[in-house]
């Protein structure tokens, strides 16, 4: 694993807004290098917007962040281009294109950013598919694959260009345990081996901390509490304990804020009557 004291993504004072839907009202957050950083929070906090907005798909109303000392919403198209080419991006779906098979969507990047020769690009392709145990799917076409074996094509395609980062939205999501269990051994190999940087976007918190170096929780569009799994499952914070071990009631109410409840039926009796 890289040196954690170097900061590789940096999120300042991040505002974002869709109509009059606040997202981000001043969210701040430090992604460390060479770790694998797992982002929490309630459904409908943002969180795949995050990796928008690190990725330089959306821009920010207001604030910034800055990706290896580059301020991503200043870039020109041709520099964003250019560091997007130094970031993978395992979708939650996959994404692999329907009518290529295994090797060629793996081998889609190289072909279109590079000008490799075939004969290089094979022996790429090949050892990205090893390294995810699928040289032997190379043939296959995404329609053939399971949903595990899925994830793990996206991977080597997301690994192919030798990215210094990779960004993993619901990696998890409807995964049977055993490639539940390869898919949490990937990642965590992977990054390690390669040096990479890793930020995980999950709801399936046991599986997503048990790999992470450094965690940030967000909610109401900003950071409640950041840290190492340890010290979040350590934390004072009812909110943060209440959302670590699924409580249903707590700071985060069961109740949504509603009138009282007898005069709220004695109301509606009254509504009704008249």
């Amino acid at each position: 694993m890289s040196d954690q004291n170097t900061t590789l993504v940096k999120i300042r004072d991040l505002h974002f807004s869709r109509g009059s839907k606040t997202i981000f009202s001043g969210l701040n957050a430090d992604i460390p290098q060479g770790g694998i950083t797992t982002i929490l929070g309630p459904s409908g906090t943002g969180k795949t917007t995050l990796l928008k907005l690190i990725g330089g798909q959306l821009k920010p109303s207001a604030g910034g962040i800055e990706v290896d000392g580059q301020q991503v919403a200043k870039l020109s198209r041709r520099d964003l281009y250019a560091l997007r080419k130094r970031m993978g991006m395992l979708f939650q779906s996959g994404a692999l294109l329907t009518d290529l098979n295994v090797f060629d969507n793996v081998a889609f990047p190289l072909r279109e950013h590079t000008e490799l020769p075939e004969s290089l690009i094979h022996k790429l392709v090949l050892m990205r598919l090893h390294a995810v145990g699928l040289r032997g799917a190379r043939d296959l076409m995404p329609a053939e694959l399971s949903g595990g074996m899925a994830r793990r094509a996206a991977l080597a395609r997301a690994l192919v260009m030798d990215p210094m980062m990779i960004m993993y939205d619901e990696p998890f999501t409807g995964q049977d345990p055993i490639s539940l269990g390869v898919l949490l051994e990937l990642i965590s190999t992977v990054n390690s081996a390669l040096g990479l940087t890793s930020i995980i976007v999950s709801h399936d918190l046991a599986e997503a901390l048990s790999i992470s170096h450094h965690v940030v929780v967000i909610s109401e569009g900003k950071v409640v509490e950041a840290g190492t799994p340890e010290q979040l499952q350590n934390s004072s914070s009812d909110w943060v304990q209440q959302f670590l071990n699924g409580r249903s009631d707590g700071p985060v109410p069961f109740q949504l804020k509603a009138p009282d409840y007898g005069q709220d039926l004695a109301t509606t009796e009254a509504r009704l009557d008249a």
